[in-house]
């Protein structure tokens, strides 16, 4: 049986695509504490593949999946991409039942993950301005300070709330938009095998450029167009060798074993000072 790595404990979103996506009868899961828990479960062998959380569509990239990927020490010289998943995300409020409703009054302070306070921005600046905000590491992980808690809330999801009893919704479906929906990659160490090329196939890579050549990006990003490669996602992050020295992050549509991907990516090397493809995969169904 194989196994997935997800980010945890169980109830988080990344468990709810992972159980979408890989039913337990075929595949076991295994929970991890952080994103880059994944990564080095995956690399090391200790789990066949890992479920991340790459972008969200109301509150855009996961920056910590972003600096895995960038790969600045070398630590995960194996990682491919090999699927994306969607998964339509509803944040509620949730904590302890409290006389006198949701106010600065009643909540000493928020637990969550970062991606769902920037979900989530509207109605905390509304109902909950100058409350204490306090990041962890999932949406999960936050229900259960908040459980320990009588005057903390949590924004999760409505099953974190059935994992703990003492917990109600105290405001169902709090993120901005009511279409809100977060993008996962599915990554493993196996190549993608060459003659499964679809047409709606998704290929994603990181490169960099020679950032003292004027126009380099341009000349970079050019190639895309000049072989009908439409970009689906472009990301940067600063590549900590030089200041202001970025590693891009690209995703686009074409397979890398295509040959008009093939005359691209050579072409690309041109201008580019190093290139990393991570794999390509069939493009998910938007749920």
């Amino acid at each position: 049986m194989q196994t997935v790595a997800y980010l945890g404990p169980p109830s988080t979103y990344s468990h709810q695509v992972t159980l979408q996506k890989f039913p337990t009868d075929k595949f076991k899961h295994v929970p991890c504490v952080q994103i880059s828990d994944i990564f080095v479960a995956v690399e090391s062998g200790k789990t066949d593949l890992g479920v991340v959380p790459f972008e969200n569509s109301t509150n855009g990239s996961v920056v910590q999946t972003l600096d895995l990927f960038c790969d600045r020490e070398r630590q995960f010289p194996n990682i491919k991409v090999c699927a994306e998943a969607y998964l339509d995300v509803h944040h509620c409020l949730l904590g302890h039942w409290r006389e006198g409703g949701i106010s600065r009054d009643t909540v000493s302070r928020i637990y969550s993950h970062p991606q769902a306070f920037g979900q989530c921005e509207g109605f905390l600046t509304k109902h909950l301005k100058g409350v204490e905000r306090i990041e962890v590491s999932s949406t999960s992980k936050a229900a259960d300070l908040a459980n320990r808690e009588p005057s903390a809330a949590a924004i999760a999801s409505a099953i974190a709330a059935s994992v703990h009893p003492a917990l109600e919704i105290l405001q169902a479906n709090i993120e901005e938009r009511s279409d809100n929906t977060t993008r996962f990659l599915v990554i493993s160490k196996a190549v993608a095998d060459p003659s499964a090329v679809e047409g709606t196939d998704k290929t994603f890579m990181t490169f960099t450029v020679h950032h003292e050549q004027p126009g380099a990006l341009c000349d970079a990003l050019m190639v895309f167009k000049e072989f009908g490669m439409n970009l689906t996602s472009i990301s940067s992050r600063p590549s900590l060798n030089v200041p202001w020295n970025y590693i891009f992050l690209v995703e686009f549509e074409g397979h890398q074993d295509s040959a008009h991907v093939k005359r691209a990516l050579q072409k690309m090397s041109k201008y580019c000072k190093s290139t990393r493809v991570f794999g390509s995969y069939e493009r998910g169904l938007k749920r």
